[in-house]
């Protein structure tokens, strides 16, 4: 929103952007059906207990398709200005409440697991999983142990900036409009050093926490300095993490000089980082969903995965990835190849 200054800016910018939404919600789906199909117990957990915080997403990003859509049409009847508050709350509250529901892999759940129900023919209740909370999720957001709810608020606003970044380097890249252009600059420059602020504070929070591990009998016990230790323990991430870190500093650099490579640098090295993140929290005998509420309830790798016959399956349904990423790269070339400007934007079939 900082990008436009009226309504004609605010139509160009918005429908560069709405060229990929199908390509985040098609996403989303195939991260919940592989989640399912790798790892159920994990499924059950979180998308069955906490989902206060997943419907919560789900409704808004539906809301966001519909506002997008019917925005500007005739039949209109909830009028532009509704629509435009629609998309303000998803812009706002998927990215706290998405953000902060991955930060418990960092922080912690509060659920207990009870594997025994599955078995006990004479217990009326047969989940393996229940929740410790009448707030299903959204605890997350106050959770006080290690002081959890900073490290949560952390990365959400380290990924809201992210996005935004991400989003400014995208105008650069595909839109062609020098009073736009001219605002990427300043915005640019802001946005970049809250990002900075907000995730060295989440980096500096989980490096110098107590946290947990397991050992080979798979018992979980606290740890100082956990994932300070899994960071400089292992080289490949290491590298992963300060490299890619350090190319942001590029990445805004690239983008001041107003460079259309930048986005595409920017949105491998976002890869980069998120993943070697990630793997800080789901590997070297980590529990990668700790249940603060019961330490032995934490789920791992091992202990939430399929059998090994799903997981044999999913090993042979992995080999299609490379063909969906070239699919990826070419929708994404088919959509974006072309600049947009004030009179191409005219000549669509439908815009939004």
């Amino acid at each position: 929103m900082q990008l436009w200054k009226d309504e004609e800016e605010k139509d160009l910018i918005l429908n560069a952007f709405w060229k990929h939404y199908k390509f985040t919600f098609s996403v989303f789906v195939t991260f919940g059906w592989a989640v399912f199909a790798s790892f159920p117990v994990f499924y059950a957990t979180s998308f069955w207990w906490a989902y206060l915080v997943w419907m919560a997403i789900l409704f808004l990003m539906i809301v966001q398709a519909v506002a997008y859509h019917y925005r500007k049409k005739e039949w209109n009847f909830l009028g532009q200005k509704t629509y435009d508050i629609f998309l303000w709350l998803n812009w706002f509250f998927v990215p706290l409440l998405l953000w902060v529901a991955v930060a418990t892999f960092f922080t912690g759940s509060n659920f207990m697991i009870e594997q025994s129900n599955i078995v006990n023919q004479t217990s009326n209740n047969i989940n393996i999983t229940f929740w410790t909370t009448p707030f299903y999720g959204l605890e997350a957001l106050w959770n006080t142990r290690e002081w959890a709810f900073i490290t949560n608020i952390a990365l959400w606003i380290a990924i809201t900036f992210l996005v935004r970044i991400l989003g400014i380097l995208y105008v650069i890249n595909h839109i062609e409009d020098e009073k736009i252009l001219k605002n990427t600059k300043k915005c640019l420059i802001m946005n970049s050093a809250i990002f900075l602020i907000a995730f060295l504070t989440f980096v500096f929070k989980i490096m110098f926490m107590t946290w947990f591990s397991y050992n080979e009998a798979w018992v979980v016990t606290e740890e100082a300095y956990k994932y300070f230790h899994n960071l400089t323990e292992n080289l490949v991430v290491f590298l992963m993490f300060i490299v890619w870190t350090i190319s942001v500093l590029v990445w805004i650099v690239l983008g001041l000089l107003k460079s259309k490579k930048a986005f595409w640098l920017a949105w491998g090295g976002t890869f980069a980082v998120v993943f070697s993140v990630f793997m800080l929290a789901w590997l070297f005998n980590t529990p990668f969903y700790p249940s603060i509420a019961d330490l032995q309830s934490s789920l791992t790798i091992q202990n939430a995965s399929s059998s090994q016959y799903s997981l044999t399956v999913m090993s042979y349904v992995s080999l299609i990835i490379p063909f969906v990423l070239a699919y990826i790269i070419r929708a994404w070339h088919a959509i974006a190849w072309k600049p947009m400007n004030r009179k191409n934007i005219k000549e669509e079939l439908e815009t939004y």
